[in-house]
């Protein structure tokens, strides 16, 4: 039965159809449905497969020269070199497709992390499941800022409206209702009693029976026709993929020089295009995109190990250049844990004791216990708080809801029970600032709560209760007492009330006037105990860190003092209004601290940070944050109390809300970034070498120091065995000690560009040396060869243990990296088995060396170790990069 359908059946027969009702599902039969159907998932996009994958590495135009090369040297009989040129080009393939997977598995594994939740009522109690647990019949809860997790059919609405642009295109929000429809409803927008999967709650609230699940819903349904797959592609993959193919253009035709330059010196015409072709695979870093590539899933996953799930892997890269972290107070910087500290009430100010949301504790007015229920006016006060209150308390010292009404639920707790039916409820809307509830007294009577900012409060009461009567409101004294529990770090709210007569059965945003003020609850909601630590972290690394909060703007500044946030005072939302962008973006100069802000606010001081060059990575939670972290270079949710417009809004969603998760995921991303720049400063001097190697032979017209095959046997064994283990290089110390990365940096920083230079022309250098000095001494050209072959691989292996740290001496982590020291051991044996196995002695050109020739080779090869360190030493010193 299609949605058209159950929008013309009442929600009543509906229940009876599915043996349901408005209080859910019992916890068996949803079980017995759950194991009938599984998981009720949208159909995922099929990823392709291993085979896509390892073809997908030949569509390269180096890939297409190689096999070109292949072919001719088979049929010039050079059987051996044209195995060795498949063997490199198929390894390359099996390694790309390897590394290409791992990468996507990552990635996939991480996506099942940030399975959509949603509210449901079960034996009419409520809890919260993975949506892909719900099954039909199941009773959904919805509130402004949910996604929907299933089709619904609506029972209950209050002020609802939906974005269905998902649907229907259409930008402006629907408004949705319970009413039957009978004359027929085809279009999305006409089924308005229907709420449907994907879609986004923008306003209100609401109940609904779950009509249809995952491929049976309308967007599931969609899904079927749409499968789309996406490349892992980011915009330093691109540039590594332009940096590649620049390359590649520029030694292919140093390669074409090569060959032609050689034919004129007299050489072998076989000969000097093997020479060429093995010029091109030993300059060209085919592999590096690919080794980038799971550099950052790597760095995804550790960041997953640290609460912080990447949602867009360009993240990964913006997170090592991230200048400013706008962030929130409330369940980031703070526990997210609130407790009623203080109550005003009829002039006086009573304490409370007892933590978190346990209703264990005391009330004591001028340092002497008191009975809170001898004071008409506190016990008005709590009741407000608990009957205006949507949480509810568990027994086990945990609540289910806002953490501000649980506080409020918890200090009511702790002065007795209060009950009265709710009639109905206007929300909490961030513009109108209140949350009011309907009542009925036990004499039949009605009866308003209201709870919300005191300003707010203030101006819609009339009188104010003092325990015995109702007496002109003291604005004064209240915003006094208030604005003292603010400067204490509490958050404050304020309490009224309302006698309205029988007959009143509804209410809504606009009768909520002439009300009786009754009191304040203050409340704290402490630093988090790691928050202090991770500030200080951001200050050494460079990383400014801007409170942008709801709260009242002493709780905020005082807050910020606590938790070491540096601001020359603080700014509320209505001063930012009155500032142009010019003004205000002077005073973000200074001010870190912005309370009382609107979604607005957020957005401006984001965009201001922006234009003023700064990476900005912004966290929020709530439907309101979604503009702003969609404009910030990092949009962080928080995945706990985040809302899924704010997930999907947002490029990395933190696990546990804690701010030093952040801290911890650029620590990560810097460490992504510096593992990259560490590849490529190893693999690009290396390759130069190689390939310099055979252009410095040809050009002066001498005797080659390495034969093609040894050429393309070398390229192959290290790149892979010395190459890939860098990606696994443990985290270098102090990394967070350093500034940010410029987010417009070139890959190729000067000091990679100066070791290209210096490293290639040290190799060069040791070959040559090493192989004339044999030369002299035997005349044996097989064994010179073999000779300065082992000394290329020896720089390679010297220098790979310099490029652990570009700027860093190497100490005590000289032998940190096991797969490093692995990789290493594979290559040496390999490289033994070539020199002293008579058989590959005769197919690779290479011969049995002596003691003496192996001291010569450390001996020469290990000086570029010795001189890069030196470098670094030279430069840390005198302060260059």
């Amino acid at each position: 039965m299609g949605e058209e359908k159950w929008c013309a059946i009442s929600a009543e027969d509906v229940f009876s159809l599915f043996g349901s009702s408005p209080d859910g599902l019992s916890n068996e039969e949803a079980s017995i449905r759950l194991a009938r159907d599984g998981y009720n998932e949208v159909a995922a996009k099929k990823e392709h497969g291993p085979v896509y994958r390892f073809l997908k590495q030949f569509a390269s135009p180096l890939i297409y020269l190689l096999l070109i090369a292949a072919v001719i040297t088979l049929f010039l009989g050079k059987y051996a070199d044209a195995a060795v040129i498949a063997l490199v080009v198929l390894a390359n393939a099996i390694i790309g497709s390897i590394q290409e997977g791992k990468a996507q598995n990552a990635l996939e594994s991480l996506s099942k992390l940030l399975v959509p939740e949603a509210r449901i009522l079960r034996d009419g109690v409520s809890m919260v499941l993975p949506s892909r647990e719900l099954v039909v019949g199941d009773v959904v809860l919805l509130e402004a800022g949910d996604r929907v997790p299933a089709d619904l059919r609506l029972f209950y609405t209050k002020n609802l409206r939906a974005d269905e642009s998902l649907l229907t295109g259409e930008s402006v929000p629907l408004e949705k209702n319970t009413a039957t429809i009978t004359t027929g409803c085809v279009s999305f927008g006409d089924q308005k009693n229907i709420s449907f999967a994907g879609t986004i709650i923008s306003q209100g609230q609401a109940k609904g029976i779950v009509v249809a699940t995952g491929n049976d819903t309308q967007i599931g349904r969609i899904s079927e026709f749409i499968r789309e797959s996406k490349d892992i592609s980011t915009p330093l993959l691109r540039k590594m993929a332009r940096l590649s193919v620049n390359l590649s253009v520029v030694i292919v035709a140093i390669a074409a020089l090569t060959f032609a330059v050689g034919l004129v010196q007299g050489y072998d015409s076989v000969e000097v295009f093997m020479a060429s072709v093995s010029l091109a695979v030993a300059a060209i870093p085919e592999g590096l995109p690919a080794v980038i590539t799971i550099s950052m899933a790597i760095g995804v996953n550790r960041m997953a190990a640290r609460n912080t799930i990447i949602r867009t892997v360009p993240a990964v890269e913006t997170l090592g250049s991230a200048t400013v972290i706008c962030t929130d107070k409330t369940g980031t910087l703070t526990r997210n844990q609130m407790t009623v500290t203080q109550v005003y009430a009829a002039g006086k100010t009573y304490i409370l004791t007892g933590e978190g949301y346990s209703p264990k504790g005391n009330f004591f007015l001028d340092g002497s216990e008191v009975d809170p229920l001898q004071d008409k006016a506190l016990v008005e006060t709590l009741k407000a708080g608990v009957l205006c209150n949507d949480a509810s308390f568990n027994g086990t010292d945990s609540i289910d809801g806002d953490p501000t009404e649980g506080a409020l639920l918890v200090s009511g707790l702790k002065a007795g029970e209060f009950y009265l039916p709710r009639k109905d409820v206007v929300p909490f809307e961030p513009e109108q600032r209140f949350m009011a509830t309907l009542h009925e007294k036990e004499d039949g009577s009605r009866i308003i709560y209201v709870k919300g900012s005191p300003e707010t409060i203030l101006g819609l009461c009339i009188s104010q209760f003092d325990g015995k009567d109702l007496v002109p409101v003291d604005t004064e004294g209240i915003m006094q007492a208030a604005e003292q529990m603010a400067s204490g770090a509490l958050r404050v709210l304020a309490m009224a009330y309302r006698n309205v007569p029988k007959d009143v059965t509804g209410i809504e945003a606009e009768d909520i006037d002439g009300l009786v003020f009754v009191g304040l609850q203050g409340m704290m909601d402490p630093p988090r105990n790691d928050v202090t630590e991770a500030i200080a972290k951001c200050k050494t690394a460079g990383i400014r860190v801007i409170m942008i909060t709801g709260d009242h703007l002493k709780t905020a500044h005082a807050i910020a003092k606590k938790i070491g946030i540096e601001s020359a005072g603080a700014m509320s939302g209505s001063d930012m209004e009155k500032m142009s962008d010019e003004h205000l973006s002077e005073r973000l100069e200074s001010v870190s601290v912005f309370a009382r802000t609107s979604p607005e606010d957020k957005l401006r001081i984001v965009k201001l940070l922006q234009k003023k060059g700064e990476t900005v990575a912004v966290t929020g939670d709530g439907i309101n944050d979604a503009p702003a972290l969609k404009t910030a270079d990092i949009g962080v949710a928080m995945g706990l109390t985040g809302t899924e417009v704010a997930k999907e809004a947002s490029d990395m969603v933190l696990a546990d809300d804690h701010f030093s998760s952040i801290v911890a995921a650029i620590e990560e991303g810097r460490d992504v970034y510096s593992k990259i720049q560490k590849v490529i400063l190893w693999t690009l001097p290396t390759n130069g070498g190689q390939g310099l190697s055979i252009v410095i032979a040809v050009l002066l017209g001498i005797t080659l120091p390495l034969v093609p095959l040894q050429i393309l046997w070398l390229n192959t064994v290290t790149a892979i065995g010395l190459g890939v283990p860098i990606t696994m290089e443990p985290k270098e110390r102090g990394i967070l000690k350093r500034p940010p990365r410029p987010p417009d940096e070139s890959i190729l920083v000067p000091l990679i560009k100066r070791r290209i230079v210096f490293v290639s022309l040290l190799i060069v250098a040791g070959a040559y040396l090493t192989f004339f000095l044999k030369m002299g001494r035997e005349g044996d050209l097989a064994a010179a060869r073999t000779v300065a072959l082992n000394t290329i691989v020896f720089f390679q292996i010297f220098y790979l243990f310099n490029s652990k740290s570009m700027y860093e001496y190497v100490r005590k982590d000289l032998l940190s990296n096991k797969y490093m020291l692995l990789g290493i051991g594979i290559v040496l044996s390999l490289q033994l088995m070539i020199t002293y196995n008579s058989s590959l002695n005769s197919v690779f050109s290479t011969a049995p060396l002596l003691a003496v020739d192996w001291l010569m080779i450390v001996v020469v090869s290990s000086t570029v170790f010795f001189l890069i360190e030196l470098e670094k030493y030279l430069y840390k010193k005198h302060g260059f990069s």
